[in-house]
């Protein structure tokens, strides 16, 4: 799976999928119906980039669950961690971790640690690709009383993002973006309570308040979250409207010129707070976020259950989410 020579061999021109399609690519001026010479929009230059692989995410999906919930304070915290980075460091990224003892809002003292891996160190135009890498420790939507202590496994709404972005890195390794690329880690996002919004995202409050550099700037971010279930939906979510419009229609036009228009749909969102709230509001770096959120219903059925486990991964999602953000990165400038 994580052979160069093959995903080498898998590299693609996205030109097609970025660029207006004109009906005389030999002279961009062309007549309409009356003689009239009208500019035609000249082809943009062809975008190498390598090609996502859906398996592969899923498989890092797959050993993350292997661990046991990723819950701050447990083994299995302490064990994925060490896995990430170790990963990360091997898939040719500078890994930085970012150690820290939090409070939560029912008075635990909180271990954790935010990762971030950066790729082409020099470049000083960055770009940051997000998510959170905890599990939540209580299933508290879960239709049995009796599992609401318990914490959830968290494939979708945790895994998936972070299997997005390892896949990310591995093509970063194979092939190198022009700019600067920043993967981000989160850690305690879920360990909120319901109803208090600055109870959530722990790890990127700490983060905005105190980059892993000093002064740190990036030209645009997106986080993901819950970017693996079988008919996702991620339309634009309000505070990804409010402080970054331009980020969206980015990333929105990518995927459409991708064919995942049915994935990354038009309509807009009541706000969210997730972890790109706190980097635009604190940090302020305009960030978009990538939310699964169903028309109707909310998040995906088994959200913050026991039954969040690798039956809700659905790879055709996976690829739509991988190949629009990769194609985003390797477009920015």
């Amino acid at each position: 799976m994580e052979q160069t020579g093959i995903m080498i061999a898998n590299r693609l021109l996205i030109a097609a999928a970025f660029c207006l399609m004109c009906t005389s690519c030999d002279d961009p001026k062309t007549p309409d119906s009356k003689g009239v010479v009208a500019e035609v929009a000249e082809p943009s230059k062809a975008i190498e980039r390598p090609a996502f692989s859906a398996d592969s995410a899923f498989v890092y999906i797959e050993k993350q669950l292997a661990f046991g919930p990723r819950v701050p304070n447990t083994g299995a915290h302490v064990q994925c961690a060490r896995w990430l980075e170790a990963k990360l460091t091997g898939l040719g990224a500078k890994v930085v971790m970012q150690p820290a003892n939090v409070k939560a809002w029912n008075g635990d003292q909180l271990s954790i640690v935010n990762i971030i891996a950066s790729y082409n160190l020099e470049a000083t135009r960055r770009v940051m690709v997000t998510a959170h890498w905890d599990s939540r420790p209580f299933a508290d939507q879960d239709a049995d009383p009796e599992n609401h202590d318990d914490p959830v496994p968290a494939a979708n709404d945790g895994a998936s993002g972070v299997a997005v972005i390892l896949e990310i890195a591995r093509q970063l390794q194979l092939l190198p973006a022009d700019i600067g690329v920043d993967l981000l880690l989160w850690d305690a996002e879920d360990y909120g309570s319901p109803g208090e919004s600055d109870s959530y995202a722990l790890g990127s409050q700490l983060w905005a308040r105190q980059p892993h550099v000093p002064g740190y700037r990036a030209i645009f971010g997106i986080n993901l979250d819950m970017v693996g279930a079988k008919y996702a939906q991620f339309p634009k979510e309000g505070y990804s409207m409010q402080y970054a419009p331009d980020v969206v229609q980015r990333v929105w036009d990518a995927a459409r010129s991708l064919g995942h228009g049915n994935f990354f749909i038009s309509r807009r969102n009541d706000p969210i707070v997730d972890d790109h709230y706190y980097v635009n509001k604190i940090a302020q770096i305009p960030m978009v976020d990538v939310i699964d959120i169903r028309q109707g219903t909310g998040f995906f059925d088994d959200w913050h259950t026991r039954g969040d486990d690798i039956t809700n991964i659905d790879k055709p999602t996976l690829q739509a989410v991988g190949e629009t953000v990769l194609a985003v990165v390797y477009q920015a400038r």
